[in-house]
């Protein structure tokens, strides 16, 4: 590895100083930081961002992918669960992450997933049980548990739940948390449990409350779910306890940008410049103990350098030495990758979308833009020709879950929100077990679109009558196997479509995603059934 070396001035953020200086790298480690008197320079030299809550699987990109475009903004690593994939083909597809991810100069820390399924109340791929997770640990570089969804078995003390934390702390890892909406006792008892934070507070009193109880708050910006808003009062006021997270990236907005629009934005609303970097680059690295260098003497070379600390428009990135980007332009290769997959389903035909009316009332799951949360509403139903159909004209949309992993019938609810006036819209990726979700007007539609994501193996469709666009997913029926850019000028091209058939939502897809997704209350639709989030439940769509 070449040795060199460059100047600028040098934000220290543990000491909560900038100098100008000199650093002389060699090996991919910095062997010295050496003050310049006297000089004037434009450029900032400082630590790279970290993302401390992210989803690889939910950009559509492999990690190697992901990597390409993360960089060109000054992301050097991430603390990334790999639960989407091991949904699908368990620890397989862990290592798959692994492999992949250490083929390019970026630092993924994976977790060991903590909820493999999420519930016993779908359908998935694999298990990952506490012995695998012990194998994890003790075989390969993992840094910490994910997520622990299973809230009520942590309050219950299911006895495998807490094995799997047991096993954290035998290894001496965090264990992260995911508790939406939990409060008062039954958050102290989680908390009490072990676990050491949360992404998923969407108020400043549940963070707040939260922090009372010893953890650390992620504050979210992704995709699908942001919370920015709502908890930035937390950098001023508690920025030890404090990470920043995208959760779920989609591609499209991953070439845009990343946790460099999270420190723009804090610092824009008159952040300390100094507490917005420990969360973005500090934090991470001392809870999570990650490798990642600091601009200290015998770190490994691990900073960007950015024009200004009020915009940070990234001019270079750094990874142990290597520049991974410059000025916008990634400089990681593709790398090929074989595609893995478990995808067994029949193509449906519009009969499969079928409900029997029984002349009254309804539950309808009420989505929310930027939220994973949802509520449940009752409503009148509407037929035609003895099958209960979406009122385009009230916005109560169909909505379907189809088993991907074996043959079976639809599971059928309704949805308000996504207000499609024609067409239907379906994807793979339907957290967390990932069968087919698909919402539509008209269940020739709705057929048409969860068969091309049959045929592919995986992927996002859009129907409007006879007209079918797909974006392919090969790879577990999450990721893409080309090109990242690429990716996201068909995702975005997709998601316009989806708008263009009436819907508002800032993330069609992404929001579609999350309606599956049975451990954030209200109402829920599995491949087995509507689901009550609050009573841990299934319930009949007619409501009585």
């Amino acid at each position: 590895m070449n040795s060199f070396e460059i100047s600028g001035n040098i934000v220290d953020i543990i000491n909560k100083r900038i100098f100008p200086g000199t650093l002389t790298i060699k090996d991919g480690k910095i062997a010295n930081i050496e003050r310049d008197e006297g000089k004037h320079y434009a450029p900032y030299i400082m630590p790279g961002f970290i993302d401390s809550h992210v989803h690889i699987e939910s950009s559509m990109l492999v990690p190697s992918e992901f990597a390409r475009l993360a960089s060109v903004h000054g992301t050097v690593a991430t603390v990334s669960d790999p639960h989407e994939i091991a949904n699908v083909l368990g620890i397989e597809g862990v290592k798959f992450m692994l492999e992949n991810g250490n083929s390019v100069p970026f630092k993924f820390y994976f977790g060991a997933p903590s909820c493999v399924p999420a519930t016993t109340f779908e359908t998935s791929g694999a298990a990952i049980t506490a012995e695998e997770i012990e194998t994890l640990f003790s075989e390969y570089n993992i840094k910490y548990l994910s997520e622990m969804m299973n809230f009520p078995g942590v309050l219950n003390e299911f006895p495998e739940v807490m094995e799997k934390i047991s096993i954290a702390k035998k290894f001496g890892v965090p264990v992260d948390g995911h508790a939406p909406g939990l409060r008062g006792n039954d958050a102290k008892k989680y908390i009490d449990a072990g676990i050491t934070t949360d992404h998923e507070c969407y108020t400043l009193e549940e963070a707040l409350e939260k922090i009372s109880y010893g953890m650390k708050i992620l504050i979210r910006e992704g995709s699908a779910a942001k919370n920015f808003d709502a908890l930035a009062p937390l950098i001023d006021s508690h920025p030890d306890k404090c990470m920043f997270c995208s959760d779920d990236k989609h591609p499209d907005e991953l070439a845009a940008g990343h946790i460099n629009e999270l420190v723009k934005r804090a610092v824009s609303n008159v952040s300390d410049l100094f507490d917005v970097l420990r969360i973005a680059c500090l934090n991470p690295v001392e809870h999570y103990n990650l490798d990642v260098g600091l601009l200290r003497k015998g770190d490994d070379a691990d900073f960007i350098v950015v024009d200004n600390v009020k915009d940070f428009n990234v001019l270079k990135t750094f990874v142990k030495g290597n520049l991974t980007a410059e000025n916008g332009t990634t400089l990681l290769k593709s790398i090929p990758v074989k595609n893995i997959n478990k995808f067994n389903a029949e193509k449906k035909v519009p009969g499969d979308f079928r409900i029997i009316p029984k002349d009254g009332k309804i539950r309808v799951i009420e989505a929310f833009d930027g939220q994973l949360i949802t509520n449940q509403i009752i409503t009148e139903e509407k037929s035609e020709n003895g099958n209960l159909v979406s009122d385009t004209e009230n916005d109560i949309l169909k909505i379907a879950v189809v088993n991907r992993y074996e043959n079976a019938k639809p599971a059928l609810g309704f949805i308000k929100n996504f207000e499609l006036k024609k067409g239907a819209i379906a994807s793979s990726v339907g957290h967390d077990s990932h069968n087919i979700i698909a919402v539509g007007t008209t269940d020739e539609e709705l057929s048409r679109a969860v068969n091309a994501i049959i045929e592919t193996k995986g992927g996002m469709a859009v129907a409007e009558g006879m007209s079918i666009e797909v974006l392919p997913l090969p790879v577990a029926g999450l990721m893409a196997s080309e090109d990242g850019y690429e990716v996201a000028r068909k995702y975005s091209l997709l998601n316009k479509k989806a708008r263009e058939l009436g819907s508002p939502l800032h993330a069609p897809f992404m929001t579609l995603s999350f309606m599956a997704l049975l451990v954030i209350p209200n109402l829920k639709l599995s491949d087995k059934g509507l689901f009550d989030g609050n009573k841990f439940e299934f319930v009949d769509l007619h409501f009585e």
